[in-house]
């Protein structure tokens, strides 16, 4: 076993310096000095990172203008909500780590949908008391929680803006207006056999005049997004949350079997959250991610258990990926038990990242797999059984460093592919409660963490992560979508990144292998025979398919030539810089 370094337990700092009220310690972690701290960039680099070359070029329009990168985030998001509906949006939510280059802190912003103030634990069992069908739960109007990402961006860019606010739009504006070349990974999902891609309002989006789908590289207008971001770039997030469109909403999701409960005073009332980030050490770097119910304290698990191996080691290696798989397996175990959201119920992150309980889960990486993976016993862990939560593809994830050095590393999601396929003005609405438990108990009766409740945020496995160094200068920020398997894609791009030492476009670029109980899935083709035959050998047996999208990983590291970026060929995006 490798010992990890001594500075492991980090205090909290104060901060001052942020304008909104945040309670003391929105500091992460103060950290010793090192004598020789890595790469920093230059003053004035600047990039952006995102799955679609339209929301990079309107990041990229707002740094130029001088905007900071929450304003070019605002941009970013406003677009990718207009030319990629299938995995972010207005009617979605988000999670915001954000570093002051300033101040060296890191905010964590939590723009996560909420359930109604009817919702019950019951929310997603049929008159019959029966479970509901998860498609059927889906497309209904009880999946649908308030939405948070366009008032999380207005919180965040009001402490961190330059610009104004309503000088953010433009570009989502003129795109939606005068129209734009359908992505294709948009036009693919249009022509889907989802359920989403078949409801009404989809199809009536996505058909022609002709009566054919939309193809790849057809020109595509939505006159009413131009108009919902026009009055969202007047109004902010009263915009969406109050008045004709919140009306919309509400009637919305009312419609049809299985109606929803979302009120206009559940709109209202809906409020982004902010704190302080939460940062672990790893090796002599620190990571910082939001604090549940995102999956940020997962992936800092996962990095505490490999800090005690030697994974470094074993580059792109059938020893460095049986450790990854076996530190994945013990990350879900205890992510399935014990994550929720913490105004609700008792989430015992301290003891899941204590070096007393890393070390003994970590004695549990033998030679050889285990059969079976199970939860631990934290300190302050509640009695609580591992749930049936099961999360599905519909997410984003976006990079922006600014030419002061601040940094936004953002995932954002309507949830499945095109929300819950209902529209409203122009936008898809999310279907976000169905990342919630579907039965409050399990099958021996104990609780499930994630359970529906009312005002309740649904567990996340988004985890937009920054690493800093020991002097809490920016080295990276990487994150990605892809459901439950986020934490092993976020958790192979930092392996990548910060043990294998490759640029951020090649930590990327490795197969994807995720690691569940009892389970293996991997972009099994991408591994070369001896990878695979190794690990077999040492009882990881890797299938293809694993029921979530693929990932869609999106980076910005520092190197002494600058900043460079990393955008996933598995997706359309690009880094550039302004």
């Amino acid at each position: 076993m490798v010992t990890p370094p001594s500075w492991s337990h980090l205090p909290v700092n104060k901060s001052t310096a942020l304008a909104l009220s945040l309670a003391a310690a929105l500091a992460a972690c103060a950290s010793p000095a090192t004598s020789q701290p890595p790469a920093r960039a230059a003053q004035g680099q600047a990039m952006v990172a995102a799955a679609n070359p339209m929301a990079v070029e309107a990041g990229l329009k707002v740094l130029r203008a001088g905007g900071t990168a929450v304003d070019a985030a605002v941009a970013v998001q406003a677009t990718l909500g207009l030319v990629e509906p299938q995995s972010s949006g207005l009617g979605g939510g988000a999670f915001l780590t954000f570093y002051d280059a300033k101040t060296k802190q890191v905010t964590a912003y939590n723009g996560r949908e909420t359930a109604p103030a009817g919702a019950t634990p019951q929310l997603f069992y049929g008159d019959d008391g029966k479970l509901m069908n998860r498609g059927a739960a889906i497309l209904s109007g009880r999946s649908t929680g308030a939405p948070g990402a366009v008032a999380m961006l207005h919180m965040a860019q009001t402490a961190h803006g330059k610009l104004a606010w309503k000088d953010l739009f433009g570009e989502a504006e003129r795109l939606a207006d005068q129209g734009f070349p359908a992505p294709l990974r948009m036009a693919n999902a249009a022509n889907g056999r989802g359920g989403q891609a078949q409801t009404p309002d989809a199809v009536a989006y996505f058909t022609k005049p002709d009566g054919t789908r939309i193809k790849p590289g057809d020109t595509v207008k939505n006159p009413a997004y131009a108009a919902t971001v026009r009055k969202i770039a007047a109004e902010g997030p009263k915009a969406i949350l109050e008045g004709p469109i919140a009306e919309a909403i509400v009637a919305k999701v009312r419609e049809g079997a299985n109606p929803g409960t979302l009120s206009l005073a559940d709109l209202k009332a809906y409020k982004p959250q902010a704190s302080a980030a939460l940062c672990r050490p790893y090796r002599v770097y620190i990571v910082c991610t939001p604090p549940a119910p995102s999956g940020g304290p997962a992936v800092l698990e996962g990095l505490g258990l490999l800090e005690r191996t030697d994974i470094a080691k074993h580059p792109n290696s059938v020893e460095g990926w049986y450790l990854f798989s076996q530190a994945s397996r013990l990350m879900y175990a205890d992510r399935d038990r014990y994550m929720g959201d913490p105004d609700f119920v008792k989430v015992p992150t301290d003891g899941l990242l204590d070096r007393a309980y890393l070390d003994e889960r970590a004695k549990l990486i033998g030679p050889t797999a285990a059969a079976t993976v199970t939860a631990g016993q934290p300190k302050g862990a509640p009695a609580l059984a591992r749930d049936n939560t099961q999360e599905v593809s519909g997410t984003t994830h976006f990079v922006i460093v600014d030419k002061w050095g601040n940094v936004v590393s953002m995932t954002t999601t309507v949830e499945s592919t095109f929300g819950s396929g209902r529209m409203v003005h122009g936008f898809f609405l999310n279907n976000q409660l169905t990342d919630f438990s579907f039965a409050p108990v399990n099958g021996d009766g104990m609780p499930a963490a994630n359970a529906v409740g009312p005002g309740k945020r649904p567990r996340s496995s988004m985890a937009p992560a920054i690493v800093l160094d020991k002097n809490r200068n920016f080295v990276a920020a990487v994150g990605s979508p892809g459901g439950p398997s986020i934490l092993a894609y976020n958790l192979k791009a930092l392996v990548g990144l910060l043990d294998w030492k490759l640029p951020v476009q090649e930590a990327i670029n490795l197969p994807n292998l995720i690691a569940g109980g009892s389970f293996y899935a991997a972009e099994v083709d991408k591994f070369s025979p001896e990878l695979r035959a190794g690990l077999e050998a040492k009882g990881v047996k890797m299938s293809s398919g694993f029921g979530a999208e693929g990932s869609g990983l999106h980076g910005i590291e520092v190197t002494p030539q600058g900043l460079r970026g990393g955008a996933d060929p598995r997706r359309e995006g690009v880094a550039k810089a302004p």
